[in-house]
């Protein structure tokens, strides 16, 4: 495990006091969970912001359109 050494500021650092106290959690951990939890959403809304802007994507629509049709072919003969 890599020691990491930071600054917080005053009000930060009293949350994380209170909160690490009533969770019962040493304040490493109460941090390492909110930056997991943190990086989680960020990683999630990158891979939302990448839908959206395959939405304008020809190309993407195309291929889409493709699996679909493929798709209900598969439908299609499974169901005979």
């Amino acid at each position: 495990m890599t020691t990491f050494t930071s600054t917080l500021p005053d009000d930060l650092m009293d949350l994380l006091t209170e909160m690490a106290a009533k969770l019962k959690l040493p304040k490493n951990r109460l941090i390492e969970k909110a930056l997991r939890i943190y990086l989680d959403q960020l990683n999630k809304a990158e891979y939302m912001k990448s839908y959206k802007t395959s939405v304008d994507d020809k190309d993407i629509l195309i291929i889409a359109e493709e699996g679909m049709e493929d798709y209900f072919k598969q439908i299609d003969i499974e169901a005979r």
